[in-house]
């Protein structure tokens, strides 16, 4: 995600880092080419005049301008849905740590030391880690990456084993959360109307994680992307001979223009129509996995805590 402060005045015109420019420029340059030379030879091509009147382009350009609107419309609405679900994550997973802190029974504790620790406490700790384990699972799932090294620090080797051997990690934290609350039970730890909210603190987690995925798993129909990407470029393509009759040797300039709108607008649906990816103006999942790892470790009362991730060349990842 594009983190910087909004540029004023003529700075606006100059800004490339966080711009859809550098992506579209290679096709704008085509179009000018194109442009420039049906502006040269004036729309004759083989001594036939391929100029045409603006009409067709108009009207064209009215409707690919209403269709790319919903099109990027839609694309945002997936993008929005996606920061909305990581937000109520976020919420979630310190709501848990504060439920699983205050309504878990605790025992004394005799030493400093992990191993001699009661019951309670272990499952406190264990359950608040691996709600910080499934938030690192969850975006390397959505991402398609390794989660190996960020869930080594919060499972034991034989829960990974566990987590690992599953077709789906997030999903089976989960359930090993599951089995945590039914241990807690088991041993009085918790009454079971409180036992409830804890459950339905999971059952959030698990909304999260099947919506996340119905994102993923449903991109806006290749077809439909398709003709625009082809109407975007015919119209585009074929500009400059409806031009060159009216605004003559400017027509690179504007043909330029409009390209870079269709193009731009086009380019920037195809980015946030998948919002879990690593593109500029993507979600910062690993910002955000950072935060309620931040916050969930501070819960336990853990002082040596994590940096928050901050924008590298105005970058959020």
């Amino acid at each position: 995600m594009i983190v910087r402060d909004r540029p004023s005045g003529w700075l606006l015109f100059f800004v490339v880092r966080g711009s859809i420019l550098p992506k579209v420029g290679p096709q704008i340059l085509a179009v000018m080419f194109i442009a420039a030379v049906v502006s040269y030879f004036h729309g004759v091509v083989f001594h036939h005049n391929l100029t045409f009147t603006a009409v067709p382009f108009t009207i064209v350009g009215l409707a690919l301008s209403i269709f790319l609107g919903f099109r990027n419309g839609a694309a945002y609405d997936r993008y929005w849905e996606g920061r909305r679900l990581w937000g109520e994550l976020l919420i979630t997973g310190r709501i848990l740590a504060r439920q699983v802190n205050s309504l878990i029974a605790a025992g004394p504790i005799t030493s400093g030391h992990f191993a001699a620790e009661d019951d309670a406490i272990r499952l406190r700790r264990g359950m608040i880690y691996k709600t910080i384990a499934f938030a690192h699972a969850l975006r390397h799932r959505l991402r398609d990456t390794d989660a190996t090294d960020d869930l080594t620090a919060f499972l034991d080797r034989a829960e990974l084993d566990r987590i690992f051997g599953s077709v789906n990690p997030p999903a089976a934290i989960l359930r090993s959360l599951g089995d945590d609350l039914r241990l807690c039970l088991a041993r009085k730890l918790i009454a079971d109307p409180l036992a409830a909210n804890l459950d339905n603190s999971l059952n959030t987690l698990d909304r999260v994680l099947g919506n996340c995925e119905r994102i993923k798993s449903t991109p806006i129909p290749f077809s439909y992307t398709l003709l625009l990407h082809r109407t975007a470029y015919l119209y585009c393509f074929l500009l400059p001979f409806g031009l060159v009759d009216t605004v003559g040797m400017v027509t690179p300039v504007v043909a330029g223009l409009v390209s870079y709108t269709f193009f731009g607008l086009d380019a920037l649906g195809d980015e946030i129509e998948e919002p879990f990816g690593t593109s500029p103006n993507d979600l910062p999942l690993a910002a955000i996995s950072r935060s309620i790892e931040i916050d969930l470790r501070q819960a336990l009362g853990e002082v040596n805590l994590p940096e928050p991730l901050l924008p590298k060349d105005y970058c959020l990842i």
